[in-house]
This record gives C-alpha cells, structure tokens and sequence, in this order.
C-alpha cells in the first residue's frame, strides 16, 4: 500500500483483521504487498498448501473447494491404488475366464482321443493358443502387481503439484473474497470452526470412498451400485398408472371439452390455410411479409413458398402451419396475461417459476405420455403438447420485460395522475413490448421444434415425411423435409420479428 495514504492504510488494514480473524498478522502484511499492484502476485500460503481444500472450505471458498477436492482426490487414488489396490485383478479374472475354457477343451480332447473323432488336431491347436492366452494373462496379473511403486510415486507427485498450486493461489482467492466482503458483508469471513469441519468430513469421506472404490472394488458392494430393489420401480409406475387411469375415468367430460375445442379451432385454421386456393394464402402471407419486415423478407417468403409448393410439400406444411398456429395462439393468448399476472404478484411468480421449469425441463417426448393417456393420438393431442412445450418462453419474456421496465417511468406516470389501467396499456406494455415479442417469438419456434415429435401421436403434417424418412433411411426424403420446416420457421420468425 505504498501509495496509499498512511490513514486509509490503517483503515483497510484494520478490515482485513476483521475479515481474516485466525492469522490476521500475515494476511494484513500480504494483503498490503499484493494491493500495491493490480492482478496477480505471487505470495505462497503454507497453511492453504499443507491443508489443501479443507482450507478454502474453512475460509468460505467453496467454488474452490469442490475443485481442488476432486483434483487431490485423484492423487490419492493414485497413491492408495498403489499401497493397497488389487492392480492385477483385471488380468486374473481374464486368466480364470481363460482357465475355465482350457478345462474345458482339455475334457473335449480326451472325449476326442477316446472316440477317435476327426477335430482332434483343431481341438489340440486351439488348446494350445488358449495356454499361451493364459500365460500371458498370468503374466500381465504379476506385472500389474509389481506397478504399485509406479502409481505411487505418480500420485505423490501429482499431491505435491496441487499442494504447490493451492499455496500459490491461496492469499489470490482470499483477497478476491475480501474485496467482495468490503462491498458486501454477507460474503463469508473468518475462519470458522463449523466450515473447517464440514470441509474435513467432506473431503476425507470422498477420498477414502473413492479410494477404496478404485483400490478395492470388491470390498464394498454398496460403493459400487446404488442400493435399491426393481420391485420400487414397479410398485411406483402400477401407482402412477393407477392416477392416470381414475384421472381419466373422471375427468373424461373435461379431456372431451378440450379436445372438441382443439379439433374446432384446427378445423377452421385448415379451412382458412389448405382449403383456400393456394395462390390466395400464398400472396396474404406475402403481402404479410412485406407489410411486417420489408421487401427483402417478403421476396425470402416468396422463394420459400415456391419451394414448399414445387417439392410437393404445400397441403402439409399449411397442415403444419395450421397445428402451430393453433398451439401458439392459445399459448401466447393465455401465457401474457398470465405473464402480467406474475410480473405485478412476486408470490404467485414463486409458485409458477418452477412449474416452468418443470416444463421446459421436461423431454419433449415425455409429454407425449400423458397427452395420449387422456386425450388419445391425434391432431388435438399434438396441439395439447405443442402448447405445454411452448407456453413458458412467452409467460417468462412477458415477466421479465415488465420487470425491467423503469420504476422511474412509472413513477412519474403515477405521478400525473395514471391509473392502473392507464400505466399497463400505454406504459408497462409499451416499454416492455420487444421483450414480449421475443418471447412470442421463441413461443412459435419452439411449438415448431414440436412438429416430428407430434407425428409420432398422429398429428398430421411435415413431421410425419421426417418421421418416414428415419424409418426408411430415405435420407434425401428426410433432408428435404426438415428444409420444409425450416423455412416454415423462418418465414413465421421474420414476419413475427418484424422489422426489429
């Protein structure tokens, strides 16, 4: 701290005491040689080298912890894979199993002899390239046991590299968390007992298991597979199956609802796409291009369309079209009021978030299970799973846009008289709207991302020419199929995205 002045010296040394604790003398004489230079400087921590991750875990640097504990705990695997570890039982397993087949042809070859069969001469052959088999394994056994030095010496040194490594770096990451602290006392600080613990019990119950599971694998049975019983398994799904089964025995006017509903709304999407003249549909969602991105993406749009229609592609991908914009719609219709519901309500966000995350987490062919068990296979099933696996981007970007919109903004809003109404319509949406649409925008992707797995349910269009084209191997029928759907998507992407 040569340049600092003698007082906020003082100061900031009197911090580290009370940030350091145990060993405050040595940290506030190296704090002030590394704070004289920006970055790193070399200092070296015996105490961290000599403790090695039980010493971040003490100080709170867990990060740091987890990383040098999985790096020492390889060098004692060498180490105790050398001092006590069975390095010949691969070879002596191979030996017995080569063993047992000797005995084997041996008892064949006497039967031969006895019996004067012709498959004497290829039995003895084959029994003698099983001995040399054997003897080399027996061999290999006696090598590997003598190789215990070798594993030694290469876990010591690979224990002292780390040891080196974590004293050098030691005081680096503790000053980085002490800079942290000045701004944010909350950071861990000191040297707690209670951490220093944990960090001991941790790291010596991971090195000794994973010793002992490299060294010994026969030792304990449970270090090597997860203790459970298939009948759990069983006994778990009867009952899922049992839920699914009352659900849907129930709730069957309800699934019939939903489906009418989707079939309907498919119905008169189809009417409007496939059973009007093509040359129709194609110049509106031209003309909708133009109007919405510009001539470059109406002429994109144009070609796009030209190669739907000249590959035979048209009836199916506007069917394609028409399962999307079915999902989408009810999608992005019930996912931003639902947005602006979270947005305005913290609480309910907490209970939503992980339901969206369960369903983004999800596979996607998961979904398909259910669907079909109380829907049934079909259009309206394929509408169902589009929208739950492209509900969630639209719901979050609507949250997120309405929370990054100034407080500010909206103060001085409030503050000339809006009501709430006022401040949603012509404030918070305004402000929020790119946000919004980028979400409605990842909405239609991802719905179209659904589009082959929907096939696999029955839902007609241009995932069932890429789901025949994986059964078949026909991978030019395939590949001309997925360029259908991606211009689908991106002719949807562009007219949506406008001219942003």
């Amino acid at each position: 701290m040569s340049n600092i002045k003698p007082a906020t010296a003082e100061r900031i040394g009197n911090l580290v005491e009370e940030f350091v604790g145990q060993g405050s003398p040595y940290y506030r004489k190296t704090f002030a040689y590394m704070m004289q230079a920006p970055g790193y400087r070399f200092t070296f921590n015996i105490a961290a080298a000599l403790l090695g991750p039980v010493w971040f875990g003490a100080r709170g640097l867990w990060s740091w912890f987890l990383g040098f504990m999985l790096l020492e705990t390889f060098a004692f695997i060498q180490i105790g894979t050398g001092l006590f570890g069975d390095l010949g039982r691969e070879a002596r397993l191979r030996a017995g199993q080569i063993g047992e087949t000797l005995n084997l042809r041996r008892q064949q070859i006497e039967a031969a002899e006895q019996s004067g069969a012709s498959s004497l001469e290829s039995l003895k052959r084959a029994t003698e390239s099983l001995e040399g088999a054997f003897s080399k394994a027996q061999e290999a056994a006696v090598q590997a046991d003598a190789s215990g030095v070798t594993y030694i010496l290469f876990g010591l040194a690979l224990l002292i590299a780390f040891k080196l490594v974590t004293g050098a770096i030691a005081n680096w990451t503790l000053e980085g968390q002490f800079v942290r602290w000045r701004s944010d006392p909350s950071v861990a600080s000191g040297w707690s007992l209670a951490r220093s613990v944990l960090a001991t019990a941790i790291f010596v119950g991971i090195v000794l298991m994973s010793t002992i599971r490299f060294a010994q694998p026969d030792a304990f049975s449970i270090l090597n597979a997860f203790p459970t019983n298939r009948n759990w398994r069983l006994n778990v799904g009867d009952g899922v199956q049992a839920g699914f089964d009352w659900i849907k025995t129930n709730g069957r006017g309800f699934f019939d609802s939903i489906t009418f509903g989707m079939r309907t709304l498919l119905d008169w999407i189809e009417v409007v796409l496939v059973q009007t003249p093509w040359p129709v549909v194609g110049l509106v969602i031209a003309l909708l291009a133009y109007f919405s991105a510009g001539p470059r993406v109406a002429i994109f749009t144009c070609a796009a369309l030209a190669y739907l229609g000249l590959l035979d592609f048209w009836e199916k991908a506007m069917t394609t079209i028409a399962l999307l914009g079915a999902a989408a719609l009810i999608s992005i219709s019930l996912g931003i009021p639902l947005g602006i519901f979270c947005a305005r309500r913290p609480k309910a966000f907490a209970v939503v978030r992980p339901i969206l995350d369960f369903m983004q987490s999800m596979p996607s062919f998961v979904y398909l299970i259910p669907v079909v068990a109380f829907i049934g296979a079909g259009k309206p099933a394929g509408v169902v799973a589009t929208m739950i696996f492209g509900s969630p981007p639209v719901i979050r970007f609507t949250v997120l846009g309405l929370q990054q919109v100034p407080e500010t903004v909206r103060e001085a809003a409030l503050a000339f008289g809006a009501t709430p109404r006022y401040l949603l319509w012509r404030v918070d949406l305004p402000l929020a709207s790119r946000t919004i649409m980028a979400g409605v925008n990842q909405t239609i992707l991802m719905s179209l991302a659904m589009v082959v797995v929907a096939s696999l349910i029955g839902a007609k269009g241009l995932g069932e020419d890429v789901l025949e084209a994986l059964q078949y191997a026909a991978a030019g029928q395939g590949i001309l199929a997925g360029l259908a759907i991606l211009f689908c998507a991106l002719i949807l992407d562009r007219i949506v995205a406008g001219k942003q």
